[in-house]
């Protein structure tokens, strides 16, 4: 048996020599080869607007038309991308059944868990786990530091899975919106099994009770371990989940008018005694009251000037944890911070005078009103006017992870089924683009999140920039070119013909790529760039029945290489250009 001690660090450099080049290979001067030609491209600087829009919708029920440009733009809100089968499911339901559809959250199955495909028995890659057989799950197994790394990625490519398969769903994009609020960092935990019970934790609840969720959160291992909260002790005292609790996680500091230091040192007091038990072993939290500090603690007048009582005891944790959030959730602070949060992720990041009024203020009372449940604030804004206003659609810029598992999901693309080498392969493929694109899920930058979702005035603009830009383009480059290759041999690669198949008549050229243009862009684009995209399809030639023509010669014998290849070389080409267009980063 070989038993391997690969650290995090060369795992990640090991893999990273199997991603190819991004693009269809080398030619005799060194110089790679492009399936189609690109210059080097970056968007221009977004002036400020010359008249500022006031958006006038607010929370009253959508009562619009409900087509396609409506339903498309909720599936690119809630979830990744757009898949024609989804936009068909919602097409037949109303708006409210439609909302309703996707805000109806399935679970994984209970045996749906990451396995162990971290190692390579034909080559002796990875590791040999001696206590996890090949293809078994790992997330019952005690801590092993020469797994963990595998394992953590094992992890995360699973829930790359998830992302890909929950079709018309809200659950994987709300449990990203999770991650983000709540952020931890698997880099900083180094613990598969942690990173993947904390990840469940925010999706068994993505939808549930905000002050629950909070809760659970605190007492959450992988919380507990990235904040230092299993060093809290009366002897010495750490602050940092107790600022972070109040700053970034219920408060917020929106307002002039907000908690102090002091309340921050009273909070840690609380949260004493709350620890790791068996690190190593059967990994859980427990409350050690002998390191909890019992004494009274006095909070600021913001919090009007609540004291909350020490109590000792084995219960002693759990009272003074549910007194001090039923005093943080009193505040009317909380509802508004996360209703910004919630706006900033499903809508847009400007949030106006009017938009405060008309949108943010209802939805705080909504949330107040049901006891801080996510699920109503949610379905309101999804259900709302506000929400389906044409300046709303096509305004957001498409994170890293959208970008990329949202093209897979509109090519109806799975990972290829191969052996468990070549899938954490194909999944590291994901995440190094991921990566380049600076959004890594398990990985955001600190406890604050992604910067995009909070910097001000930059916000969603910070995803682009000269490199990401290219990154971006890379990444479509090498989803066609068939390069993402396993040293089994199983490549990563969009199918074309299998994409125009769905569409009711591909062998009209205006009507596939109108039916391309419905699912890939959230913004109708000019007739010269449908014009240019038709030509491409035709390669130059002045009538539609050249492509016409091309289609059914490859119906008519599909296994004729002559036919295939052309056929696929001109929808490669016309939907390459399509996808590098700078409106398909937009959502």
């Amino acid at each position: 048996m070989t038993v391997s001690t690969l650290d995090r660090r060369s795992f990640f450099q090991k893999l990273g020599m199997a991603v190819p080049k991004p693009a269809g290979g080398q030619g005799q001067d060194g110089e790679t080869k492009h399936l189609f030609r690109i210059s080097d491209q970056e968007l221009p600087l977004v002036p400020p607007p010359a008249v500022t829009i006031t958006l006038s919708g607010g929370l009253e029920p959508y009562a619009g038309p409900w087509d396609i440009d409506q339903v498309a733009h909720l599936l690119r809100r809630t979830g990744f991308g757009v898949k024609k089968a989804d936009l068909d499911l919602l097409l037949g339901m109303t708006m409210d059944e439609a909302v309703n559809h996707v805000l109806n959250i399935v679970q994984p199955a209970a045996d749906d868990l990451p396995l162990n495909n971290y190692y390579n028995p034909g080559n002796n890659e990875g590791y040999e786990d001696p206590n996890v057989p090949l293809g078994q799950t790992w997330v019952n197994a005690d801590y092993d530091n020469a797994a963990e790394g595998y394992r953590t990625e094992s992890f995360r490519g699973w829930w790359f899975d998830q992302m890909l398969k929950d079709d018309a769903s809200a659950r994987e994009k709300m449990t990203l919106f999770w991650h983000n609020h709540f952020a931890t960092q698997t880099e900083s935990v180094f613990y598969g099994k942690v990173c993947y019970q904390h990840n469940q934790l925010l999706r068994q609840h993505c939808l549930g009770n905000f002050k629950t969720l909070t809760k659970e959160v605190t007492k959450n291992v992988m919380m507990l371990f990235y904040l230092n909260g299993y060093l809290n002790t009366k002897t010495a005292p750490d602050e940092n989940y107790a600022r972070e609790l109040q700053e970034l996680f219920t408060i917020g500091k929106d307002n002039p008018d907000h908690y102090t230091e002091d309340d921050v040192v009273a909070a840690a007091r609380v949260l004493t005694g709350w620890t790791i038990d068996s690190f190593l072993t059967d990994i859980k939290t427990i409350f050690y009251s002998v390191n909890h500090d019992t004494g009274n603690k006095q909070f600021s007048a913001f919090y009007n000037n609540t004291v909350i009582q020490g109590v000792g005891g084995p219960n002693g944790g759990d009272q003074e944890l549910d007194a001090m959030l039923d005093m943080i959730f009193a505040k009317n602070e909380v509802a508004e911070f996360l209703c910004r949060k919630l706006y900033r992720w499903f809508v847009y990041y400007n949030i106006d005078a009017t938009t405060e009024a008309n949108v943010i203020q209802p939805l705080a009372q909504i949330f107040r009103s049901n006891g801080y449940e996510i699920k109503p604030v949610v379905e309101a804004l999804l259900k709302s006017t506000h929400f389906f206003e044409a300046t709303n659609k096509g305004c957001f810029i498409r994170t890293p992870v959208d970008f990329i598992i949202g093209t897979m999901r509109s090519y109806n693309m799975l990972i290829p089924t191969g052996t468990p080498w070549d899938d954490i392969t194909m999944k590291y493929f994901l995440r190094y683009f991921m990566e380049s694109m600076q959004m890594v899920p398990g990985d955001p930058p600190n406890v604050a999140g992604w910067q995009a979702f909070r910097q001000s005035p930059l916000y969603y603009r910070m995803w682009i920039n000269s490199n990401t830009v290219r990154d971006r383009n890379f990444y479509v480059l090498a989803m066609f070119s068939g390069n993402l290759e396993t040293v089994n041999g199983l490549v990563l690669q969009l199918d074309p013909i299998a994409f125009v198949s769905q569409f009711s008549d591909p062998s009209d050229p205006v009507a596939l790529i109108d039916d391309s243009l419905k699912i890939l862009l959230s913004q109708p684009i000019s007739d010269v760039k449908k014009t240019l995209l038709k030509n491409i399809l035709l390669s130059g030639l002045p009538s539609d029945s050249y492509w016409t023509i091309a289609w059914f010669d490859y119906l008519n014998d599909p296994t004729d290489p002559m036919s295939l290849a052309v056929v696929r070389t001109r929808l490669t080409n016309m939907l390459g250009y399509l996808m590098l267009l700078p409106e398909y980063n937009l959502a």
